[in-house]
């Protein structure tokens, strides 16, 4: 018997089917690898110019290639380190605002949070370059905090409907407010529920910090086309490389974090539930006919 609810599991002929598909688009795909090998390797493009971190021209140490790279590593971490508990902390305010029961409240939240929400974050950095006069590095973080802070918002604003409505009526029946309810019990289930989504969310916030080289911030994109500026166009696609790989490591990481996350979660939700459902001392639970004190209608 299947137990999904929108479709039923596949048959022996459906898997087969996938097992072939999933077989073909493999050897399509590493089809597709091999002659775009082929085709670099006839280009010249894996010439010299990959020694550019082990043997670099112009006087320079592979030390110093790597060390340019991971000091922009470490500026992209550094610009959404801040931005990232920035965002959280306006976003928890804007939902909160938003999900106000007074319309001279929720109203001006929700224009707030579609407003930000419709701006590039390119646009905002630059506003906070030009119009507020703040470094690179601020502008970066201002227009990362404000953009992501609608999204979270958002984010939260969802979760807290998914919810069940009794829990604000159990809230106001044993004496808390509003904003104690929403506080001490509905917050931290809403995280918890929305926590995969948010680390999401973050991942676009860290690959976002690519736009800071517009704005002449020095992170990894900004880093890399210095260097190819100072060894020679040829070197390009080498330096490319190594920045896409870095940025796939990082994102895959905090990708992979976000499953972790959702899989122990959903463990530790399962284990709780499984112990509140498992009498005392780990037996089975007692017939009703076989309690004391238990009288059976005859």
């Amino acid at each position: 018997m299947s137990t999904s609810v929108l479709y039923d599991a596949p048959g022996p002929r459906t898997r087969r089917l996938e097992r072939i598909a999933s077989i073909s688009v493999a050897i399509v795909a590493l089809g597709a690898l091999v002659w775009l090998a082929t085709k670099m390797a006839a280009d010249g493009l894996f010439d010299d110019r990959w020694l550019v971190f082990v043997d670099p021209p112009k006087g320079q140490t592979a030390s110093d290639v790597w060390t340019s790279l991971f000091k922009a590593l470490g500026k992209t971490m550094s610009a959404a380190a801040v931005a990232a508990p920035l965002a959280l902390v306006l976003a928890l305010t804007l939902a909160g605002l938003r999900t106000a029961r007074t319309r001279w409240i929720s109203g001006p939240a929700t224009a707030v949070i579609e407003f930000l929400r419709g701006m590039p974050v390119l646009l905002m950095m630059f506003f906070g370059l030009l119009a507020f006069g703040l470094s690179a590095y601020w502008a970066v973080v201002f227009g990362l905090a404000l953009y992501n802070a609608a999204i979270v918002a958002e984010i939260l604003r969802a979760g807290q409907a998914a919810l069940p409505r009794g829990q604000v009526e159990a809230g106001t029946a044993i004496g808390l407010t509003r904003g104690q309810t929403l506080r001490l019990i509905q917050l931290p289930q809403v995280v918890r529920l929305m926590l995969p989504s948010l680390i999401s969310q973050f991942v676009v916030l860290l690959k976002d910090t690519s736009l800071g080289f517009i704005v002449g911030y020095r992170e990894l994109l900004r880093t890399m086309q210095l260097n190819y500026s100072f060894f020679g166009d040829e070197y390009r696609l080498p330096l490319f490389v190594a920045v896409l790989a870095i940025y796939l490591t990082v994102n895959i990481t905090l990708s992979r974090t976000a499953v972790v996350v959702e899989r122990r979660l959903g463990a530790g939700g399962k284990t709780k539930k499984k112990a509140r459902n498992t009498p005392s001392g780990g037996g089975s639970p007692t017939p009703a006919s076989k309690q004391p004190g238990v009288m059976l209608d005859e």
